[in-house]
């Protein structure tokens, strides 16, 4: 399954290591294309870039990876390797939404939530998953309903708000999972001090097809509070960091002849701007 929509994690100087690890951690995957700057790799046939360089944060539990296990015996498999040398959020255990569920943050800083489900419910198997906290809370509905109605093939599968029985405002989102360009992600609220929100060091990556898709996501999501940043990165009015690139990317930075040109036009640039990484 290939989505034109997937996530880049930041890890500075440990990029190979990590890909190596997801790939044992997880099985099911393999490096699809590697650098000296980002290596993409596949799990489960899903896109996940881990980038060498850019943003100076740490990733953090405001954007977890929900992980859909399809019994207790995998979703322990994988809690017992991401342990290692990581911490848990929410011990392995059996909860009333799921037999056997974990939050984990492994050694770099990534955080994963193991879910034990029906079969059915592992269409993709790996969600990102936003959590608004801190200045942000209240705004997951808002949110999901944006970018439903930003992204074509969209569409949003369900909102579960809190119960008076969670200790949470009933106003605020326990659960939401929603589908951008066919890609699966979920959101929730808490309004716990949590002492962190969203940053640049997890990004969701948008390949485009052409200029006006291009021109049409940047406008979208620097609008409304959201900014401009560099080199095709952009911030959207909720805290959520994009690159919007073109899906012929890779092959233009990579090209022997023009390559590094492509690569020095594009860092010079905000938005990107196809006809002119073609041309330099």
């Amino acid at each position: 399954m290939k989505n034109s929509i997937y996530p880049c994690l930041t890890l500075k100087g440990k990029i190979a290591e990590a890909s190596d690890f997801y790939i044992q951690t997880f099985e099911d995957g393999k490096i699809s294309q590697t650098s000296p700057f980002v290596i993409q790799i596949e799990l489960s046939g899903q896109k996940i870039m881990l980038l060498n360089d850019g943003p100076t944060s740490s990733p953090n539990p405001s954007i977890s990876f929900m992980v859909m296990c399809e019994n207790e015996a995998e979703t322990e498999k994988y809690w017992n390797k991401l342990i290692a040398d990581g911490k848990a959020l929410m011990p392995l255990d059996s909860y009333e939404w799921s037999t056997k569920y974990g939050w984990v943050e492994d050694k770099y800083g990534v955080s994963w939530q193991l879910y034990t489900g029906d079969k059915a419910d592992t269409i993709q198997k790996f969600c990102p998953t936003l959590m608004f906290t801190g200045e942000g809370c209240g705004k997951a509905t808002a949110a999901v309903h944006y970018y439903t109605g930003l992204f074509p093939n969209s569409h949003l599968q369900g909102i579960l708000n809190y119960s008076k029985e969670d200790g949470e405002s009933e106003a605020l989102v326990k659960h939401a999972q929603f589908k951008i360009s066919n890609f699966v992600m979920m959101a929730m609220d808490s309004s716990a001090d949590h002492g962190f929100g969203f940053n640049d060091a997890i990004s969701l990556v948008v390949e485009c097809e052409n200029q006006a898709e291009i021109d049409k996501y940047w406008s979208n999501l620097t609008s409304e509070g959201g900014y401009e940043v560099a080199c095709g990165w952009l911030t959207d009015q909720y805290g959520i960091s994009w690159q919007i690139i073109p899906k012929e990317l890779g092959k233009l930075i990579s090209d022997p002849i023009r390559g590094q040109r492509a690569m020095n036009a594009l860092m010079q640039m905000k938005k990107l701007v196809i006809a002119d990484l073609e041309n330099a």
